[in-house]
């Protein structure tokens, strides 16, 4: 699917829900990111199990689908804020629905296990916006350069333009296509399901925390020898954050990632800001993007017709 459908931007007055999908959160980071949004004008309801607790998770299954479930339904409601990743948005793909959704589409936010989410509004032919969360909300200023963005984004300001400096790993090129990825543990695991990666036309990014070296690596080949890799239009490589170093591959996770996409000779950036990091800047899931890298730096721009014109 090249073409997704883009909710409408955010004004003054409107309502959005804070809810957690996975993992259990710190009740005051949900009160900072409630008192966040609010200074954006916007009227937050956090759902009902968002300061919930069963086991390692917000709720039980049934309990964060039906927080989710409601916000999806409710015709007022025009964003869905994440509070946190960690684990168990998996549990809900196959439950939700998206009849009345269709009606009114919003915004989804959220980063790392939040990428099952994401992979699942792609397939019903929606964007989101992989970005931030609770804890980014609540502790860094209000002027943050990444709350910024993702604030004038949401209330039409501007669109997705990045630019980093170059890297010595970076493979130069051009290309076009839609942006996909996010968590590569996340989707790993959803590799061969009905919300799998398309190769067509795709702009991989990808970033990751906590996980080994060849444990990345042994991901990499999966996507690759599934087809996926070598039929990209462009990578872009965020943050691999503490993980435990190890002697299987004999390298950084960068070159190794470099060395095994190399011959297919498209755009490649490393150490992106998008990942477990401060430097998290939002990106539009699904939405279509150019892609430049050569020695002066990397720029990712969305391609304003994808938002304005479906």
């Amino acid at each position: 699917m090249n073409s997704l459908v883009c909710p409408e931007i955010l004004k003054d007055g409107d309502k959005v829900v804070i809810l957690s999908p996975s993992s259990k959160i710190d009740e005051n980071l949900i009160i900072g990111e409630k008192k966040h949004l609010e200074s954006w004008g916007l009227q937050v309801v956090v759902s009902s199990h968002a300061n919930g607790e069963y086991h390692s998770y917000s709720g039980t299954v049934e309990e964060r689908l039906s927080d989710l479930q409601q916000a999806m339904d409710d015709p007022a409601v025009r964003a869905i804020f994440c509070s946190r990743g960690g684990y168990g948005a998996v549990h809900l793909l196959e439950f939700l629905n998206f009849d009345k959704f269709n009606s009114s589409p919003k915004w989804l936010l959220g980063f790392s296990d939040i990428s099952a989410l994401h992979a699942l509004w792609q397939y019903h032919g929606y964007t989101s916006l992989h970005s931030f969360m609770a804890r980014h909300l609540t502790l860094e200023p209000y002027d943050d350069p990444c709350t910024k963005d993702l604030h004038d984004f949401l209330f039409g300001k501007r669109t997705i333009d990045v630019n980093i400096p170059a890297e010595e790993l970076n493979i130069k090129g051009s290309a076009t296509g839609i942006l996909r990825g996010g968590n590569l543990s996340v989707f790993y695991g959803l590799a061969a399901t009905p919300y799998d990666i398309p190769e067509e036309n795709t702009i991989l990014f990808i970033e990751d925390v906590g996980e080994r070296p060849y444990h990345i690596e042994r991901m990499m080949y999966e996507i690759k020898l599934k087809g996926l890799l070598p039929k990209l239009k462009g990578l872009v490589v965020g943050q691999f954050t503490e993980y435990k170093k190890d002697d299987y591959i004999g390298k950084t996770v960068y070159q190794m990632i470099h060395d095994m996409v190399k011959p297919y000779g498209y755009p490649v950036c490393f150490n992106f800001p998008v990942g477990h990091v401060k430097n998290n800047r939002p990106l539009l899931m699904g939405g279509k993007f150019q892609l430049d890298v050569n020695n002066k730096g990397v720029r990712i721009q969305q391609i304003i017709k994808e938002r304005n014109d479906e």
